[in-house]
């Protein structure tokens, strides 16, 4: 480990828990204290949530962005498709850790490094369902849209995005889920997320800090989830129809 990555690490000289303030609860460092929650909502929890929330978000929506683009490339040109998911798939096994050492002397110990890494961690996901979910048109659909004198422009977006959409959203939900869960990684590059209370917690070996920082992180990952799946049901209604 790299004298950068190790900062967090240099920075805390071997921490003793400070318990002797607060509720019974929180002196004998029991399992779960509320009332540590509620004093320390507003001042380390809430803004830890806000700030993953924002480095998820920006990694997404660039993922989304490239691999979308890259998506109609090799639609368009199949010879596209096999290069891009090695090089997709390469980026995807680097470990997060060594993709942070690898950044760190080019970009610093920035929010720039972080999203560089989230980013690359969604390119194989979104890529691969895009793919999926364009290709799978059935031809005849897409015969018959041309016969109708649909130019390509209209027949993508009128008829191969909106049955692509249930691949397209599910590659959006494990693209999602899987930066809110690595994003707590970010800590050994800056001190922003829910990474920042739960190291703080191994830190000290406090209990309720670590608990409620990790279930803010799965609950955060539930509802983006969900979100999601409304969407999803919003823009394509006649899925539903079919079903019923």
């Amino acid at each position: 480990m790299s004298l950068a990555l190790s900062a967090p690490f240099a920075q805390a000289e071997p921490v003793i828990p400070e318990f002797g303030r607060g509720s019974s609860c929180v002196r004998d460092n029991g399992l779960f204290c509320w009332s540590w929650v509620q004093d320390n909502w507003s001042g380390t929890l809430q803004p830890a949530l806000l700030e993953h929330i924002a480095l998820t978000l920006i990694a997404v929506l660039i993922g989304s962005a490239i691999a979308f683009t890259l998506a109609l490339a090799a639609h368009k040109r199949g010879w596209l498709a096999t290069p891009v998911v090695v090089a997709t798939g390469f980026l995807y096994t680097i470990p997060s850790l060594a993709l942070f050492q690898l950044l760190v002397p080019i970009t610093g110990l920035t929010r720039t490094t972080a999203e560089i890494a989230l980013v690359s961690y969604t390119l194989l996901i979104l890529f691969r369902n895009m793919l999926a979910g364009l290709s799978g048109v059935p031809a005849e659909v897409r015969d018959a849209a041309i016969g109708m004198g649909m130019t390509p422009r209209q027949l993508l977006w009128k008829v191969e995005l909106p049955l692509a959409l249930p691949a397209i959203v599910a590659g959006l939900r494990i693209a999602t889920v899987t930066v809110i869960s690595l994003a707590t990684v970010a800590v050994f590059v800056i001190n922003e997320g829910l990474g920042a209370p739960i190291y703080s917690a191994l830190q000290q070996t406090f209990k309720t800090e670590l608990i409620a920082a990790g279930a803010l992180c799965v609950a955060l990952a539930l509802v983006a989830d969900a979100l999601l799946v409304l969407l999803q049901r919003a823009l394509s209604p006649w899925t539903r129809t079919a079903r019923s």
